[in-house]
């Protein structure tokens, strides 16, 4: 990454289950992306051709759909190595990504999301906004062949891949638990993931399920627009659908802070 990257914070997000089809893009060669973690990319995509060899049972538990959605995901797999390519932040099409609305960003936001923003990917380890990527369907939490849970596997590059890049930079851990497994520190980061909590029917706070890639990929939006924001600035951002920060819930899990943005109604 270019040195401009080290004077911004670092932006970790997961892929999309939704991915736009089709691509314009030569096909993906090994020094195509922007971290080079190309030798365990090679491993799993060798084992995620072997695994659509197999039968219909065994396709449908590794990647988690039947039927018609099955049908396009073995096909975009068996031909993941041959198939065009777009830009990942193109490729990625699910709620958190449709948020974001790269297109629509101001040139300076676009600028910074290239050089802030890292997503973490089952098949492809580490991949920035611009890495050229294929149609393809698998799961950090999926297991290739008798090996281990592919969020294990990419520990070593991945880890190894952003002690590199991290450096002294603040991340804004947005990673759900299945992608952030990939990810071990082998010294202290400075790092803010946060929740976003809303009454439940008990009238207890309870964690956003539904629209909580809505409300992260707001949350970046406001990132690459204001890089310089703190825990205590999100006191004074205006959610667009009113959360809040809470101070009096934040904490410290695992290494990281944890802020809580809670909307009262």
């Amino acid at each position: 990454m270019r040195a401009v990257a080290r004077r911004l914070p670092l932006i970790l997000l997961p892929p999309s289950e939704g991915k736009a089809p089709g691509g314009s893009g030569a096909p993906w060669a090994p020094g195509r992306m922007t971290v080079d973690v190309d030798d365990r990319r090679v491993e799993v995509l060798e084992d995620l051709a072997r695994a659509m060899r197999g039968n219909e049972s065994s396709r449908q538990r590794l990647l988690g759909v039947r039927g018609a959605a099955l049908a396009a995901a073995t096909t975009a797999n068996r031909s993941v190595r041959e198939a065009p390519t777009m830009p990942a932040i193109e490729r990625y099409t699910g709620v958190l990504y449709d948020e974001l609305d790269h297109a629509s960003l101001p040139a300076p936001s676009r600028r910074r999301l290239g050089t802030s923003v890292l997503i973490l990917s089952g098949l492809w380890g580490v991949v920035a906004p611009g890495d050229p990527v294929p149609d393809y369907k698998l799961k950090m939490s999926a297991t290739l062949g008798r090996g281990p849970r592919l969020s294990t596997r990419w520990v070593e590059p991945v880890s190894d891949a952003l002690d590199r890049i991290v450096g002294g930079r603040a991340v804004w851990n947005l990673l759900p638990r299945e992608h952030d497994a990939a990810w071990r520190p082998s010294r202290p980061v400075d790092q803010v993931s946060v929740e976003f909590l809303e009454p439940g029917r008990s009238g207890a706070l309870v964690a956003v399920s539904h629209w909580n890639k809505l409300l992260k990929g707001a949350l970046v939006r406001h990132l690459l627009a204001e890089p310089s924001t703190t825990i205590d600035d999100l006191a004074d951002w205006e959610h667009p659908l009113g959360f809040r920060l809470d101070r009096s819930r934040t904490r410290e899990d695992r290494g990281r802070t944890v802020v809580s943005m809670v909307r009262s109604s």
